[in-house]
């Protein structure tokens, strides 16, 4: 029972989950009035676009398949012209965060509705949060006219995805749950969800790592991916996303990988200002340590620790300080420029957190 207390609120969006569900997709598009869906996703994805139009019959108006990492400003008018062009009156978008997050930035700015087949474990399709990219600087926004209306999550479409892209995704997904749980705003019902989340994921990404068909772990993964993604919707963020929207934004490094080697040195970072959260951390990863649990989960699916080995230039670890603590945001532990180029550091050469 909570000892103090909270305000919690409820996103308005429809979860269709289960294997072989996306075959639900025209329904679900009927069920939210679109009878001209323009499908998006990126361009490795276009044949997953291509079987969603198909099963949308007369309702898909055509497939845009540019979306990009980091949702570019420029590809979203790209985007928005052929929306126009095709005369769309919806979105459809199967893929990962770089797809749902171009439905997004369509929908804030047309207000059309929004349908999102997720095939990565990142979350974005859980929240009404826009992150854009435009002149090398990230920037974030929230909106309901952001959250899509309806995600259909189908495992069958996860089984394909690489070991690599599953482990630093699943991780990624992670460090949503890690943030809810010492965020400004927490609140009983969101920590439950993000330690049963961590758990899911600690658990399966392992598994998949090891046998990438396992559809258990496919299904606790996916499961657990919801759940971190409804922290990430709900509740505000710290420094480690600050961090990773940083350095993804100004870096042009790969998001997913980027948050998995930066989450453990931010955990130890905010670990003496939180003990609750990183018992409840430690305790969802079955280890003695948060940060500590962190590094070694990600060491254990075989992921990248090194933000050096994703491109990020030894040069630039000054300007990501600086940008990091230029403007003020919450964080559980004070933002103190040395100690989080220190962090940097280590994150750059893949150092244990300390």
């Amino acid at each position: 029972m909570a000892s103090v207390g909270f305000t919690y609120t409820g996103l308005p969006a429809r979860v269709v989950f289960g294997t072989g569900t996306r075959a639900t997709v025209r329904a679900e598009v009927e069920r939210l009035a679109m009878s001209r869906a323009l499908v998006l996703t990126t361009a490795p994805q276009i044949d997953h676009g291509r079987e969603v139009a198909a099963l949308l019959g007369e309702r898909a108006v055509g497939v845009f398949s540019g979306a990009v990492m980091h949702t570019p400003v420029d590809v979203t008018h790209a985007a928005l012209d052929a929306l126009r062009q095709l005369g769309a009156d919806g979105v459809v978008a199967i893929g990962g965060g770089s797809t749902i997050g171009l439905g997004k930035a369509i929908a804030v700015r047309t207000g059309v509705p929004q349908l999102a087949i997720p095939t990565t474990y990142a979350g974005s399709e859980m929240t009404p949060i826009l992150g854009e990219t435009e002149a090398g600087q990230k920037t974030t926004r929230r909106s309901l006219d952001i959250l899509p209306e309806t995600v259909i999550y189908d495992v069958d479409l996860t089984l394909g995805l690489p070991v690599a892209l599953s482990s630093t995704s699943g991780i990624n997904a992670i460090a949503h749950a890690v943030e809810a749980l010492y965020a400004q705003d927490a609140n009983p019902i969101i920590s439950v969800f993000a330690e049963q989340g961590i758990a899911a994921l600690a658990r399966a990404l392992p598994a998949i790592a090891a046998a990438p068909n396992d559809r258990e772990a496919r299904r606790d993964a996916l499961y657990g991916a919801w759940l971190c993604g409804m922290c990430l919707g709900s509740v505000g963020m710290a420094l480690h996303h600050k961090l990773c929207h940083v350095l993804g934004g100004t870096f042009d490094l790969p998001h997913a990988e980027t948050h998995t080697v930066v989450l453990p040195h931010a955990v130890a970072y905010n670990a003496p200002a939180a003990p609750e959260a990183m018992a409840r951390i430690a305790r969802a990863l079955g280890a003695g340590d948060a940060a500590t649990g962190l590094y070694e989960l990600a060491g254990a699916v075989g992921a990248n620790r090194a933000l050096g080995a994703l491109g990020m230039p030894a040069e630039g670890l000054d300007r990501a300080a600086d940008l990091a603590t230029g403007h003020p945001y919450w964080n559980p532990r004070p933002l103190e420029r040395t100690a989080i180029r220190e962090l940097l550091e280590r994150a750059f050469t893949g150092a244990p957190p300390r």
